[in-house]
C-alpha cells in the first residue's frame, strides 16, 4: 500500500496561489498540444511500403489475408498482442492496451478498421478472449512471417532481430536482452489503395502509451501512474507497470500468479519499456 509523507504530497496553497500555477501549466499543456499536432502531421507525411508478401491469418471468419482485414475500408490498425503460441494467458499489460480501445464504430466511421494479431493459434487465445469478455476480431499470425517482418515476434532462425528500430547488437548494448528472443508488443498502420496495401506507420513500447485511457487518466491526477520513475519522487509504490493484472485479478488470490506467469517477464511490463 502506497503511504505519502508531507513532504510528498503538493504544497497547499490559496486558490490564487494555486491559479497562478495551473495558468503556468496551462501555457505549457497548450504548447505540447501543439507540438503533438505538429508530430501528428509529420506523421501523415511519411511515405509509404507496399505489402507484396502474402500473410495469411486465421480469424473470426476463418482464413483471412491482410486485405481481409481492412473489412472494405481503407485504413487498418493492428495491435501486436503478445500471445507466444505455448502460453495459456495474454500478457497483461497487453491485455490492458486493448481493455482500453473502446467502441470500434468511432474508428470505423472514419473508414478505418482495428484488428489484433498475435502468434499463438485462435485455440490457444479463444478460452483467454473469452474469460476477458473481448469483442474486437482478433487473429492468428501462426505459421506466417507477419510477427516477425514487423519486429514483434524475435527468432534469430527466422528472420534478423530487431526491435523499436534497433538491430539486436543495439538492443544487447543497451542493456535490453529481452527484446533479441520471445514476444513484444507494438502498433503497426496500414492504408489501402484499391487491392493494394501498403504499410505506413509501426510504434513499439512506450510508443503505445497514448492508446491507453487508464493512462491518460492517471496522469491527470497529483499522484500519477504512482510507479518510481515518475517525478516528483515519493509517490509510487513499485517499479514501471509492477501493478498491472488482467482485469479479472485484482485483488484476487490470483493477482500474485500474475507477476510470473508465462509472458510477464518478457512482456511489456519490463522496466525497459519506458523508453
Amino acid at each position: 500500500m502506497l503511504t505519502l509523507t508531507d513532504a510528498a504530497l503538493p504544497k497547499a496553497v490559496s486558490r490564487d496561489e494555486w491559479l497562478v500555477a495551473r495558468k503556468a501549466l496551462l501555457a505549457k499543456e497548450k504548447e505540447l498540444t501543439r507540438h503533438r499536432d505538429a508530430v501528428n502531421a509529420e506523421r501523415r507525411r511519411l511515405p509509404m511500403v507496399r505489402i507484396d508478401k502474402q500473410y495469411a491469418f486465421d480469424g473470426p471468419a476463418g482464413k483471412a489475408s491482410l486485405l481481409d482485414l481492412f473489412d472494405g475500408r481503407r485504413q487498418l490498425i493492428v495491435y501486436h498482442f503478445m500471445f507466444d503460441p505455448a502460453w495459456d494467458e495474454g500478457c497483461p499489460s497487453c491485455s490492458l492496451v486493448v481493455d482500453n480501445l473502446g467502441h470500434l464504430v468511432h474508428l470505423r466511421a472514419r473508414r478505418t478498421s482495428l484488428a489484433v494479431v498475435s502468434r499463438a493459434p485462435r485455440a490457444r487465445f479463444e478460452p483467454y478472449r473469452r474469460r476477458m469478455g473481448w469483442t474486437f476480431p482478433w487473429y492468428s499470425s501462426f505459421g506466417s512471417d507477419f510477427n516477425y517482418d514487423f519486429h514483434v515476434s524475435h527468432d534469430e532462425a527466422v528472420a534478423p532481430v530487431e526491435y523499436n528500430y534497433l538491430d539486436k547488437a543495439a538492443l544487447l548494448a543497451k542493456g535490453e536482452a529481452w527484446f533479441t528472443t520471445g514476444e513484444s508488443h507494438g502498433v503497426s498502420v496500414f492504408l489501402r489503395d484499391g487491392k493494394s496495401v501498403f504499410h505506413t506507420y509501426s510504434t513499439y513500447a512506450r510508443g503505445a502509451d497514448l492508446l491507453v485511457g487508464t493512462f491518460n487518466y492517471l496522469d491527470l491526477t497529483p499522484l500519477g501512474r504512482q510507479e518510481d520513475w515518475e517525478e516528483p519522487p515519493g509517490r509510487s509504490d513499485g517499479p514501471f507497470m509492477h501493478w498491472v493484472r488482467r482485469h479479472d485479478r485484482y485483488g484476487s488470490e490470483a493477482a500474485a500468479r500474475d507477476a510470473t506467469s508465462p509472458g510477464t517477464d518478457s512482456c511489456c511490463a519490463s522496466d525497459a519499456h519506458r523508453g
